[in-house]
Protein backbone atom coordinates (compact mmCIF):
# COMPACT_ATOMS: atom_id res chain seq x y z
CA UNK A 1 0.00 0.00 0.00
CA UNK A 2 1.28 3.65 -1.04
CA UNK A 3 2.18 5.84 2.14
CA UNK A 4 -0.35 8.21 3.01
CA UNK A 5 0.53 11.88 3.75
CA UNK A 6 -2.57 13.44 4.59
CA UNK A 7 -1.30 16.93 4.63
CA UNK A 8 0.14 16.70 0.75
CA UNK A 9 -2.62 14.16 -1.28
CA UNK A 10 -1.55 12.80 -3.94
CA UNK A 11 -2.24 11.25 -6.86
CA UNK A 12 -1.38 7.72 -6.11
CA UNK A 13 -3.98 7.25 -3.45
CA UNK A 14 -6.31 9.88 -5.41
CA UNK A 15 -9.25 7.43 -5.17
CA UNK A 16 -9.04 7.45 -0.87
CA UNK A 17 -8.90 11.62 -1.12
CA UNK A 18 -11.37 12.25 -2.93
CA UNK A 19 -13.62 9.59 -0.66
CA UNK A 20 -12.44 11.78 1.92
CA UNK A 21 -12.69 14.90 0.37
CA UNK A 22 -16.27 14.47 -0.50
CA UNK A 23 -17.19 12.72 2.55
CA UNK A 24 -15.91 15.40 5.25
CA UNK A 25 -17.76 18.14 2.89
CA UNK A 26 -21.04 16.36 2.66
CA UNK A 27 -20.90 16.35 6.19
CA UNK A 28 -20.35 20.18 6.70
CA UNK A 29 -23.26 20.60 4.12
CA UNK A 30 -25.28 18.30 6.18
CA UNK A 31 -24.58 19.42 9.45
CA UNK A 32 -24.90 23.23 8.27
CA UNK A 33 -28.49 22.07 6.73
CA UNK A 34 -30.01 19.96 9.58
CA UNK A 35 -28.80 23.07 11.82
CA UNK A 36 -30.68 25.73 9.87
CA UNK A 37 -33.96 23.91 8.72
CA UNK A 38 -34.09 21.07 11.45
CA UNK A 39 -32.66 22.73 14.30
CA UNK A 40 -30.71 19.89 14.79
CA UNK A 41 -27.27 20.17 15.71
CA UNK A 42 -25.07 17.19 15.65
CA UNK A 43 -21.90 18.91 16.96
CA UNK A 44 -23.75 20.56 19.83
CA UNK A 45 -21.27 18.38 21.94
CA UNK A 46 -19.01 21.06 21.51
CA UNK A 47 -18.12 24.25 22.87
CA UNK A 48 -20.68 26.89 21.26
CA UNK A 49 -18.28 28.73 18.91
CA UNK A 50 -16.85 25.80 17.54
CA UNK A 51 -20.17 24.00 16.81
CA UNK A 52 -21.03 27.31 14.76
CA UNK A 53 -17.51 26.76 12.73
CA UNK A 54 -17.50 23.05 12.17
CA UNK A 55 -19.55 23.41 8.79
CA UNK A 56 -16.61 25.42 7.40
CA UNK A 57 -14.33 23.24 9.12
CA UNK A 58 -15.39 20.27 7.48
CA UNK A 59 -15.67 21.67 4.25
CA UNK A 60 -12.28 23.43 4.44
CA UNK A 61 -10.85 19.48 5.02
CA UNK A 62 -13.07 18.54 2.18
CA UNK A 63 -11.79 20.54 -0.12
CA UNK A 64 -8.21 20.10 1.02
CA UNK A 65 -8.20 16.50 0.50
CA UNK A 66 -9.49 17.07 -3.35
CA UNK A 67 -6.67 19.42 -3.55
CA UNK A 68 -4.67 17.07 -5.63
CA UNK A 69 -2.57 18.66 -8.80
CA UNK A 70 -2.98 17.27 -11.66
CA UNK A 71 -5.18 14.72 -11.22
CA UNK A 72 -5.79 13.41 -14.32
CA UNK A 73 -9.72 13.95 -13.98
CA UNK A 74 -10.55 17.13 -16.11
CA UNK A 75 -13.43 17.91 -13.50
CA UNK A 76 -11.74 17.86 -10.18
CA UNK A 77 -8.86 19.91 -11.95
CA UNK A 78 -10.63 22.50 -13.33
CA UNK A 79 -12.56 22.78 -9.74
CA UNK A 80 -8.99 23.01 -8.04
CA UNK A 81 -8.35 25.42 -10.64
CA UNK A 82 -11.06 27.62 -9.83
CA UNK A 83 -12.61 27.49 -6.54
CA UNK A 84 -9.81 25.44 -4.43
CA UNK A 85 -6.33 26.66 -5.34
CA UNK A 86 -5.90 27.45 -1.69
CA UNK A 87 -7.20 27.12 1.66
CA UNK A 88 -8.19 30.70 1.86
CA UNK A 89 -10.13 30.47 -1.57
CA UNK A 90 -11.62 27.19 -0.06
CA UNK A 91 -12.86 29.37 3.22
CA UNK A 92 -14.48 31.57 0.50
CA UNK A 93 -16.18 29.01 -1.30
CA UNK A 94 -17.19 27.24 1.43
CA UNK A 95 -18.58 30.75 2.89
CA UNK A 96 -20.74 31.21 -0.42
CA UNK A 97 -22.16 27.99 -0.64
CA UNK A 98 -23.37 27.98 3.01
CA UNK A 99 -24.82 31.57 2.43
CA UNK A 100 -26.55 30.27 -1.06
CA UNK A 101 -28.10 27.07 1.20
CA UNK A 102 -28.99 29.77 3.85
CA UNK A 103 -30.46 32.12 1.56
CA UNK A 104 -32.27 30.58 -0.89
CA UNK A 105 -35.30 28.37 0.52
CA UNK A 106 -36.52 31.61 2.49
CA UNK A 107 -36.43 33.33 -1.71
CA UNK A 108 -37.82 30.72 -3.39
CA UNK A 109 -40.88 30.33 -0.68
CA UNK A 110 -41.28 34.17 -0.91
CA UNK A 111 -41.35 34.25 -4.91
CA UNK A 112 -42.62 31.30 -5.82
CA UNK A 113 -44.10 28.41 -2.98
CA UNK A 114 -46.07 30.82 -0.66
CA UNK A 115 -46.50 33.84 -3.53
CA UNK A 116 -50.01 35.01 -4.77
CA UNK A 117 -50.58 35.11 -8.54
CA UNK A 118 -54.10 34.49 -9.22
CA UNK A 119 -56.77 37.42 -8.63
CA UNK A 120 -57.10 40.86 -9.56
CA UNK A 121 -57.42 43.05 -5.91
CA UNK A 122 -55.95 43.23 -2.64
CA UNK A 123 -57.99 40.54 -0.98
CA UNK A 124 -56.46 38.41 -3.07
CA UNK A 125 -53.05 38.73 -1.21
CA UNK A 126 -52.99 36.31 1.45
CA UNK A 127 -50.09 34.56 3.50
CA UNK A 128 -46.35 35.70 3.42
CA UNK A 129 -45.17 35.18 -0.52
CA UNK A 130 -45.00 38.07 -2.47
CA UNK A 131 -48.04 39.50 -3.77
CA UNK A 132 -47.74 39.23 -8.11
CA UNK A 133 -51.15 40.04 -7.97
CA UNK A 134 -49.93 43.26 -7.66
CA UNK A 135 -47.60 43.19 -10.86
CA UNK A 136 -50.43 42.08 -12.13
CA UNK A 137 -53.24 44.20 -11.72
CA UNK A 138 -50.55 47.31 -12.57
CA UNK A 139 -48.51 45.87 -15.59
CA UNK A 140 -50.03 47.98 -18.13
CA UNK A 141 -49.21 50.98 -16.22
CA UNK A 142 -45.54 49.73 -15.41
CA UNK A 143 -45.26 49.36 -19.55
CA UNK A 144 -46.62 51.82 -20.94
CA UNK A 145 -47.70 54.66 -18.14
CA UNK A 146 -50.46 56.16 -18.50
CA UNK A 147 -50.71 55.85 -22.30
CA UNK A 148 -54.18 55.46 -23.18
CA UNK A 149 -55.30 51.68 -23.25
CA UNK A 150 -56.87 51.73 -26.94
CA UNK A 151 -54.14 53.06 -28.21
CA UNK A 152 -51.62 50.88 -26.90
CA UNK A 153 -51.22 49.01 -29.70
CA UNK A 154 -49.20 52.54 -31.34
CA UNK A 155 -46.42 51.75 -29.09
CA UNK A 156 -45.80 48.07 -29.99
CA UNK A 157 -45.85 48.90 -33.39
CA UNK A 158 -43.57 51.49 -33.48
CA UNK A 159 -41.07 49.54 -31.18
CA UNK A 160 -41.64 46.36 -33.18
CA UNK A 161 -40.63 48.20 -36.27
CA UNK A 162 -37.54 50.48 -35.19
CA UNK A 163 -36.40 46.54 -33.69
CA UNK A 164 -36.93 45.68 -37.15
CA UNK A 165 -35.25 48.54 -39.11
CA UNK A 166 -32.16 47.73 -35.84
CA UNK A 167 -31.50 44.08 -37.04
CA UNK A 168 -31.74 44.47 -40.48
CA UNK A 169 -28.30 45.58 -40.72
CA UNK A 170 -27.38 42.02 -39.62
CA UNK A 171 -28.68 41.02 -43.26
CA UNK A 172 -26.54 43.83 -45.42
CA UNK A 173 -24.75 42.44 -48.56
CA UNK A 174 -21.01 42.62 -48.21
CA UNK A 175 -20.91 45.45 -50.86
CA UNK A 176 -22.96 47.71 -48.41
CA UNK A 177 -21.35 46.81 -44.93
CA UNK A 178 -19.31 49.72 -45.36
CA UNK A 179 -22.25 52.01 -44.91
CA UNK A 180 -23.19 50.32 -41.92
CA UNK A 181 -22.22 52.94 -39.57
CA UNK A 182 -24.13 55.68 -41.41
CA UNK A 183 -27.47 53.71 -41.58
CA UNK A 184 -27.12 52.78 -37.56
CA UNK A 185 -26.26 56.57 -36.99
CA UNK A 186 -28.02 58.82 -39.19
CA UNK A 187 -30.76 56.84 -40.86
CA UNK A 188 -32.11 54.30 -37.87
CA UNK A 189 -32.63 57.46 -35.05
CA UNK A 190 -34.44 59.79 -37.96
CA UNK A 191 -36.88 56.61 -38.72
CA UNK A 192 -37.70 55.76 -35.13
CA UNK A 193 -37.76 60.23 -34.48
CA UNK A 194 -40.80 59.78 -37.45
CA UNK A 195 -42.02 56.67 -35.83
CA UNK A 196 -42.42 57.89 -32.32
CA UNK A 197 -43.50 61.27 -33.30
CA UNK A 198 -46.48 60.34 -35.99
CA UNK A 199 -47.39 57.01 -34.15
CA UNK A 200 -46.63 57.37 -30.92
CA UNK A 201 -47.47 60.84 -30.52
CA UNK A 202 -49.76 61.03 -32.86
CA UNK A 203 -51.97 63.97 -34.30
CA UNK A 204 -51.95 63.50 -37.36
CA UNK A 205 -53.59 60.71 -39.94
CA UNK A 206 -56.89 60.04 -37.81
CA UNK A 207 -54.46 58.98 -34.88
CA UNK A 208 -55.53 60.97 -31.18
CA UNK A 209 -52.62 62.41 -29.94
CA UNK A 210 -51.23 61.74 -26.77
CA UNK A 211 -49.23 64.42 -24.67
CA UNK A 212 -45.41 63.01 -23.93
CA UNK A 213 -46.74 63.90 -19.95
CA UNK A 214 -49.08 60.33 -20.28
CA UNK A 215 -45.80 58.37 -21.53
CA UNK A 216 -44.42 56.25 -19.18
CA UNK A 217 -43.45 52.80 -18.20
CA UNK A 218 -40.61 50.78 -19.50
CA UNK A 219 -41.72 51.93 -23.15
CA UNK A 220 -40.30 55.56 -22.01
CA UNK A 221 -37.42 54.23 -20.22
CA UNK A 222 -36.49 52.52 -23.88
CA UNK A 223 -36.83 55.42 -25.80
CA UNK A 224 -35.00 57.72 -23.24
CA UNK A 225 -32.37 55.39 -23.39
CA UNK A 226 -32.29 54.80 -27.03
CA UNK A 227 -31.81 58.09 -28.55
CA UNK A 228 -29.36 59.20 -25.85
CA UNK A 229 -26.94 56.23 -26.59
CA UNK A 230 -27.12 56.71 -30.09
CA UNK A 231 -26.18 60.46 -29.66
CA UNK A 232 -23.96 60.36 -27.41
CA UNK A 233 -21.40 58.29 -28.43
CA UNK A 234 -20.60 60.25 -31.80
CA UNK A 235 -20.88 63.85 -29.72
CA UNK A 236 -18.40 62.32 -27.20
CA UNK A 237 -16.33 60.73 -29.70
CA UNK A 238 -15.75 64.19 -31.06
CA UNK A 239 -15.27 65.96 -28.37
CA UNK A 240 -12.08 63.29 -27.13
CA UNK A 241 -10.81 64.25 -30.51
CA UNK A 242 -11.20 68.10 -29.71
CA UNK A 243 -9.78 68.15 -26.21
CA UNK A 244 -6.48 65.97 -28.34
CA UNK A 245 -6.53 68.43 -30.79
CA UNK A 246 -3.78 70.85 -31.73
CA UNK A 247 -5.95 73.85 -32.05
CA UNK A 248 -5.96 76.10 -28.87
CA UNK A 249 -9.34 77.13 -29.75
CA UNK A 250 -11.06 73.50 -30.10
CA UNK A 251 -8.72 72.19 -27.59
CA UNK A 252 -10.07 74.50 -24.45
CA UNK A 253 -13.64 74.22 -25.76
CA UNK A 254 -13.45 70.10 -25.77
CA UNK A 255 -11.67 70.41 -21.80
CA UNK A 256 -14.09 73.29 -20.80
CA UNK A 257 -17.43 71.09 -21.94
CA UNK A 258 -16.27 67.62 -20.67
CA UNK A 259 -15.22 69.20 -16.95
CA UNK A 260 -18.61 71.08 -16.97
CA UNK A 261 -20.72 68.38 -17.40
CA UNK A 262 -18.87 65.99 -15.29
CA UNK A 263 -18.62 68.26 -12.88
CA UNK A 264 -22.39 68.81 -12.34
CA UNK A 265 -24.84 66.08 -10.95
CA UNK A 266 -27.42 64.32 -13.55
CA UNK A 267 -30.56 65.51 -11.36
CA UNK A 268 -29.34 68.96 -11.19
CA UNK A 269 -29.04 69.30 -15.51
CA UNK A 270 -32.37 67.47 -15.84
CA UNK A 271 -34.47 70.12 -13.16
CA UNK A 272 -32.38 73.14 -14.88
CA UNK A 273 -33.18 71.87 -18.71
CA UNK A 274 -37.10 71.27 -17.61
CA UNK A 275 -37.45 74.32 -15.30
CA UNK A 276 -34.87 77.14 -16.22
CA UNK A 277 -34.26 76.39 -20.02
CA UNK A 278 -37.87 77.07 -21.37
CA UNK A 279 -37.10 80.79 -19.68
CA UNK A 280 -34.25 81.66 -22.22
CA UNK A 281 -36.51 80.98 -24.61
CA UNK A 282 -37.90 83.43 -27.06
CA UNK A 283 -41.41 84.22 -26.28
CA UNK A 284 -43.80 81.74 -28.37
CA UNK A 285 -40.90 79.00 -28.75
CA UNK A 286 -42.02 75.69 -27.26
CA UNK A 287 -39.74 72.42 -26.81
CA UNK A 288 -40.85 69.40 -25.66
CA UNK A 289 -39.98 68.10 -22.49
CA UNK A 290 -38.90 64.71 -23.29
CA UNK A 291 -36.85 66.42 -26.21
CA UNK A 292 -35.07 68.63 -23.35
CA UNK A 293 -34.59 65.59 -21.53
CA UNK A 294 -33.17 63.40 -24.12
CA UNK A 295 -30.86 66.54 -24.95
CA UNK A 296 -29.64 67.18 -21.01
CA UNK A 297 -28.67 63.54 -20.97
CA UNK A 298 -27.36 62.96 -24.06
CA UNK A 299 -24.61 66.30 -23.29
CA UNK A 300 -24.36 64.76 -19.66
CA UNK A 301 -23.30 61.11 -21.07
CA UNK A 302 -21.65 62.57 -24.23
CA UNK A 303 -18.70 64.22 -21.33
CA UNK A 304 -18.23 60.75 -19.62
CA UNK A 305 -18.34 58.69 -23.41
CA UNK A 306 -15.75 61.49 -24.60
CA UNK A 307 -13.09 60.93 -21.83
CA UNK A 308 -13.25 56.80 -22.13
CA UNK A 309 -12.70 57.11 -25.84
CA UNK A 310 -9.61 59.67 -25.09
CA UNK A 311 -8.17 56.85 -22.98
CA UNK A 312 -8.45 54.59 -25.85
CA UNK A 313 -6.59 57.15 -27.95
CA UNK A 314 -3.81 57.80 -25.87
CA UNK A 315 -2.99 53.97 -25.61
CA UNK A 316 -2.24 53.55 -28.78
CA UNK A 317 1.33 54.16 -29.77
CA UNK A 318 2.65 56.99 -31.47
CA UNK A 319 3.86 54.87 -33.80
CA UNK A 320 0.50 54.12 -35.39
CA UNK A 321 0.02 58.08 -36.34
CA UNK A 322 3.33 58.16 -37.53
CA UNK A 323 2.53 55.36 -40.10
CA UNK A 324 -0.29 56.77 -40.99
CA UNK A 325 0.71 59.77 -41.83
CA UNK A 326 3.93 58.16 -43.87
CA UNK A 327 1.19 56.28 -46.77
CA UNK A 328 0.00 60.08 -47.04
CA UNK A 329 -3.30 59.90 -44.69
CA UNK A 330 -4.64 63.31 -43.63
CA UNK A 331 -5.88 64.14 -40.18
CA UNK A 332 -9.48 62.54 -40.76
CA UNK A 333 -8.86 59.75 -42.90
CA UNK A 334 -6.12 58.76 -40.52
CA UNK A 335 -8.40 58.78 -37.71
CA UNK A 336 -11.19 57.23 -39.22
CA UNK A 337 -9.71 54.41 -40.84
CA UNK A 338 -6.74 53.49 -38.74
CA UNK A 339 -6.92 55.71 -35.31
CA UNK A 340 -10.41 55.20 -33.62
CA UNK A 341 -11.00 51.42 -35.24
CA UNK A 342 -8.10 50.57 -32.77
CA UNK A 343 -8.78 52.85 -29.93
CA UNK A 344 -12.62 51.92 -29.92
CA UNK A 345 -12.03 48.54 -29.59
CA UNK A 346 -9.21 48.84 -26.72
CA UNK A 347 -12.49 50.95 -24.93
CA UNK A 348 -15.65 48.15 -25.57
CA UNK A 349 -15.83 47.70 -21.17
CA UNK A 350 -15.56 51.25 -20.17
CA UNK A 351 -18.14 52.39 -23.36
CA UNK A 352 -20.38 49.63 -22.46
CA UNK A 353 -20.29 50.53 -18.78
CA UNK A 354 -21.34 54.38 -19.35
CA UNK A 355 -23.58 52.90 -21.32
CA UNK A 356 -25.01 50.51 -18.67
CA UNK A 357 -24.87 53.54 -16.47
CA UNK A 358 -26.74 55.72 -18.72
CA UNK A 359 -29.86 53.14 -18.72
CA UNK A 360 -29.62 52.61 -14.89
CA UNK A 361 -29.80 56.59 -14.54
CA UNK A 362 -32.50 56.87 -16.85
CA UNK A 363 -35.23 56.57 -13.32
CA UNK A 364 -33.75 60.38 -12.59
CA UNK A 365 -36.10 61.78 -15.18
CA UNK A 366 -39.42 61.73 -12.58
CA UNK A 367 -37.98 64.69 -11.40
CA UNK A 368 -39.32 66.36 -13.87
CA UNK A 369 -42.62 64.41 -14.34
CA UNK A 370 -41.77 61.62 -16.73
CA UNK A 371 -42.85 58.62 -14.78
CA UNK A 372 -40.68 55.65 -16.47
CA UNK A 373 -40.42 52.12 -14.68
CA UNK A 374 -39.03 53.01 -11.74
CA UNK A 375 -41.66 56.32 -11.93
CA UNK A 376 -44.48 54.10 -12.30
CA UNK A 377 -43.56 51.98 -9.02
CA UNK A 378 -43.72 55.08 -7.24
CA UNK A 379 -46.65 56.05 -8.38
CA UNK A 380 -47.93 52.80 -7.66
CA UNK A 381 -47.34 52.06 -4.45
CA UNK A 382 -48.78 55.24 -3.31
CA UNK A 383 -52.35 54.23 -4.33
CA UNK A 384 -54.46 53.81 -2.02
CA UNK A 385 -55.64 50.39 -2.80
CA UNK A 386 -52.51 49.11 -2.89
CA UNK A 387 -50.34 50.33 -0.28
CA UNK A 388 -47.62 47.89 1.10
CA UNK A 389 -46.58 46.04 -1.81
CA UNK A 390 -43.53 48.50 -2.90
CA UNK A 391 -41.50 45.50 -2.29
CA UNK A 392 -42.95 43.41 -5.19
CA UNK A 393 -42.52 46.25 -7.30
CA UNK A 394 -38.88 47.46 -7.09
CA UNK A 395 -37.95 43.72 -7.33
CA UNK A 396 -40.06 43.48 -10.16
CA UNK A 397 -38.17 47.11 -11.40
CA UNK A 398 -34.98 45.16 -10.18
CA UNK A 399 -35.29 42.45 -12.18
CA UNK A 400 -36.29 44.00 -15.66
CA UNK A 401 -33.14 46.14 -15.70
CA UNK A 402 -31.04 43.62 -14.37
CA UNK A 403 -32.18 41.78 -17.76
CA UNK A 404 -31.56 44.78 -19.81
CA UNK A 405 -28.13 45.55 -18.39
CA UNK A 406 -27.00 41.67 -18.64
CA UNK A 407 -28.30 41.78 -22.26
CA UNK A 408 -26.64 44.91 -23.05
CA UNK A 409 -23.02 43.58 -21.23
CA UNK A 410 -23.31 40.19 -22.89
CA UNK A 411 -23.30 41.68 -26.19
CA UNK A 412 -20.32 43.74 -25.14
CA UNK A 413 -18.35 40.73 -24.06
CA UNK A 414 -18.93 39.45 -27.34
CA UNK A 415 -17.70 42.17 -29.29
CA UNK A 416 -14.63 42.61 -27.50
CA UNK A 417 -14.01 39.10 -27.95
CA UNK A 418 -14.96 39.39 -31.76
CA UNK A 419 -12.64 41.99 -32.30
CA UNK A 420 -10.03 40.67 -29.62
CA UNK A 421 -6.07 40.87 -31.16
CA UNK A 422 -3.03 39.63 -29.25
CA UNK A 423 -0.92 42.34 -28.32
Amino acid sequence: MNKINLLKPDKKNIKLFIFLGVSFFSLGIIDFSLNHFLNTNITSFLPGYISFLTPLFFGMIGLHFIRIEFSGIKQLDNLNKNINTSNFNAALSICIILLVIFSIPPLLNWFIFEANIAGDKKEDCTGDGACWVYIKVWFNRFMYGMYPNAEQWRVNTTFIIVLGLAGLGYFFPLKLKKYLTLYYVIFLPIISFLLIYYLISGGEFGLVWVETGAWGGLSLTFIVSFFSLIFCFPIGMMFALGRRSNLPTLKWTSILFIEFWRGVPLITVLFMSAVMFPMFLPDGTYVDKLIRVIIAIVLFEAAYTAEVIRGGLQALPRGQYDAAKSIGMGYWKMHLLVILPQALKLVIPGIANTFLALVKDTPLIFVVGLLELAGMLGLAKTNPEWLGFSMEGYVFAAIIFWIICYGMSKYSYNLEQKYKTDR
